[in-house]
């Protein structure tokens, strides 16, 4: 099952006043590009994120977004600058006791200034990780699960277009074999016509069309042409990353057709052939969105 490089997810996860939000979104990219923003205090956890992310895609640029808000006492301490706190006081009582004014220092005044009073992180890494990965797994689920539900329906375009093709080679085919026999009657009345005479050799002709047929023959083209179409479809039907083996593909039957494009003189074999190649080309844009 092919899938697209869409895609978008969101989880959520809450647990003792802790929150995670994982938002993931992807799109065209010839290689994996793999962008994480989330809080300073857990950036320790990007490459584990990634790993995760990377365990489940090959192609497509992807943009992961990490939101963490911890309301719980887990990972924090307050910590008190005893030292600070007693030359705040030391000073406050010199001014005191030059100006005359009240000492009426409290603890309430000496906590509010500056450094006194200060909270430390100190983050519990595993259990921050164990509570983030629910989020990061539902996020991540329903990533892959939009990527999936967007690749079959390219996968559907894909095989009603290749079919399409196949039936126009097909037409190609029935063609091709009376180029031959259409040039022998051409032949034989041009011959007749200019010599004016009803007697033809029949040696001469059948070197001309010998010549003739070698030069138009697109037997070859066509039997590859069909063996790239049964390919394809094999391809649409297998598991994994198959954008970047049906772009070759495409390229070989796009040769393919140009050659026999190019051989057959034969008006309705040049209008098929532009058809195929305007298929070809609705293909190669279209696979430019999966994996």
């Amino acid at each position: 099952m092919i899938k697209s490089m869409t895609g978008f997810g969101r989880g959520k996860y809450e647990k003792d006043s802790r929150e995670y939000i994982v938002e993931i979104k992807s799109v065209n990219h010839k290689y994996s590009d793999i962008t994480i923003k989330m809080p300073r205090s857990i950036t320790y956890l990007e490459e584990h994120i990634k790993k995760e992310i990377c365990k489940t895609i090959t192609r497509g640029k992807v943009d992961v977004y990490v939101s963490f808000i911890n309301n719980s006492n887990i990972g924090r301490e307050v910590k008190i600058n005893s030292e600070l706190a007693n030359m705040y006081i030391s000073e406050l009582r010199k001014i005191c006791d030059e100006t005359g004014i009240e000492n009426n220092i409290n603890v309430m005044d000496i906590s509010k200034m500056p450094d006194v009073l200060t909270i430390q992180n100190d983050e519990n890494e595993e259990l921050i990780w164990s509570e983030l990965q629910v989020a990061l797994s539902e996020a991540i689920k329903e990533f892959i699960s939009m990527r999936q539900t967007e690749g079959e329906k390219i996968s559907k375009d894909l095989l009603n277009r290749i079919n399409q093709i196949s039936g126009n080679v097909n037409k190609i085919c029935e063609f091709s074999t009376r180029l031959v026999e259409d040039y022998v009657v051409k032949l034989t009345n041009r011959v007749k016509e200019y010599l004016n005479t009803d007697v033809v050799d029949e040696n001469r002709l059948a070197q001309e069309v010998v010549i003739y047929a070698d030069k138009c023959s697109v037997e070859e083209e066509i039997t590859r042409l069909k063996s790239h179409i049964n390919q394809f479809i094999e391809m649409l039907n297998t598991d994994g990353a198959i954008g970047k083996k049906i772009d070759f593909l495409l390229q070989e039957m796009n040769r393919e057709t140009n050659t026999i494009g190019s051989k057959a003189n034969c008006l309705d074999i040049t209008n098929l052939v532009v058809e195929v190649k305007t298929e070809l080309e609705n293909i190669r844009e279209q696979i430019q969105n999966i994996e």
